[in-house]
C-alpha cells in the first residue's frame, strides 16, 4: 500500500503532466518524424531519418519548448481556467506557480542545451520561439485577431523547425502548412467562444468578447470556406498520394461542422466543435502516411539504398 507521502508525489506527477498536456506532445512529435518522412525529406530512407541524432534532438527540444508553453501559459490563465475549466484547474494547482516557474525555466534552459548539439541556428530558433510563447502568454492572447493568429502561428512552428533543417522549400509543404494553420485559427475563435465567461471576467478581450458571438461565428465560417484554397492544390496540383482521401473527408465533416456551429450557443455545443477540430488535426497526423503507404505495408522506402 502506498503511503501518504507516495501517493501525494504521484498526485504531482499527475498534475504536472497535466499542466504540460503531456497527452499532446507524443502527438506532436509523431507529427514531426512522419513529416519528415513522408514530407520535408521524401527522397531519404525513411531509417536514415529515425536514426538521424539531430533530428531526435531537434523533436525533444520542439517538445520541451512545447510543453514550457503550457507551463507559461497555465501560470497566466490560472485565474481564468478556475471558470472556464474548473476540474481541471483544481487539478494543475497541486503543483505551486513557484514550482511551474522553476520548471518552466529549467526545460528552457535544457532546450537551449540540447539546440547547441544541432547548430547556433536551431540556438537562434528555439530562443525564438520561447521568446514569443511567453509574449503570447503574457500579453498577445488578451486580444483578439491578433492573439488567436500568434496562438496558430506557434502551434505550426515545430514544423518549420524540421523545415530548417532539411532546407526543403516544396510549394507542397506550405499547402499542408496553411491547411493545419487554417484549422488552428478555427479552433483558437471555437476555444474563445467556449470560454466567453472566463475570458470576460478576466478582461481578456477575445473575438467574441469585442466583437460579439455572431461575428466570431462568420469569421469561422470564412476561414473554413478559405480552406478549400490549401485542399485544392494538395488534391488537385501536388502528389499527396492516398492522403488526398484524408483531404475530401475533412472538407466534408467541416460542412457538417459549419452547420452545427450556427446552432451552437452554449458552452457544451462549442466543446463538441472544438473536439470535431482536434479529430481532424490529430487525424491528419496518422494520415500522412498515406501519402506512400508502402513505407508501412512493404518496408520499401524504409530499406531502399
Amino acid at each position: 500500500m502506498l503511503s501518504r507521502q507516495s501517493k501525494h508525489t504521484i498526485m504531482k506527477i499527475i498534475s504536472m503532466f497535466s499542466v504540460v498536456r503531456g497527452y499532446n506532445i507524443p502527438i506532436i512529435a509523431l507529427a514531426q518524424y512522419l513529416s519528415a518522412i513522408f514530407i520535408l525529406a521524401p527522397e531519404k530512407r525513411a531509417l536514415d531519418v529515425l536514426l538521424d541524432f539531430n533530428l531526435f534532438i531537434i523533436v525533444i527540444a520542439s517538445s520541451l519548448t512545447i510543453a514550457s508553453g503550457y507551463i507559461i501559459n497555465n501560470f497566466y490563465d490560472s485565474k481564468k481556467d478556475l471558470i472556464n475549466r474548473p476540474n481541471k484547474s483544481m487539478i494543475d494547482r497541486l503543483v505551486s506557480q513557484k514550482t511551474k516557474l522553476q520548471v518552466y525555466f529549467t526545460v528552457n534552459f535544457l532546450v537551449a542545451i540540447l539546440a547547441f548539439f544541432v547548430s547556433f541556428r536551431a540556438v537562434l530558433f528555439f530562443s525564438t520561439y520561447i521568446f514569443l510563447i511567453w509574449f503570447y502568454s503574457h500579453k498577445l492572447k488578451k486580444y483578439p485577431i491578433i492573439g488567436n493568429l500568434t496562438a496558430s502561428l506557434l502551434a505550426v512552428l515545430p514544423f518549420f523547425a524540421i523545415l530548417l533543417y532539411y532546407k526543403n522549400l516544396y510549394p507542397q509543404i506550405f499547402a499542408h502548412a496553411s491547411f493545419l494553420f487554417l484549422l488552428i485559427l478555427i479552433r483558437e475563435i471555437i476555444k474563445d467562444l467556449e470560454n466567453i465567461k472566463g475570458d470576460i471576467a478576466n478582461d481578456y478581450l477575445t473575438i467574441p468578447v469585442k466583437y460579439g458571438e455572431e461575428f466570431a461565428k462568420k469569421t469561422i465560417t470564412a476561414l473554413t470556406i478559405a480552406t478549400i484554397i490549401p485542399v485544392y492544390f494538395l488534391v488537385e496540383v501536388y502528389d499527396v498520394g492516398y492522403m488526398d482521401i484524408y483531404f475530401y473527408v475533412s472538407l466534408i465533416v467541416l460542412i457538417f461542422f459549419l452547420l452545427l456551429l450556427w446552432k451552437s450557443n452554449s458552452k457544451p455545443h462549442y466543446l463538441q466543435l472544438h473536439n470535431i477540430l482536434k479529430f481532424l488535426v490529430v487525424s491528419g497526423v496518422f494520415c500522412i502516411v498515406l501519402i506512400n503507404p508502402q513505407v508501412l505495408i512493404h518496408g520499401k522506402t524504409l530499406l531502399k539504398i
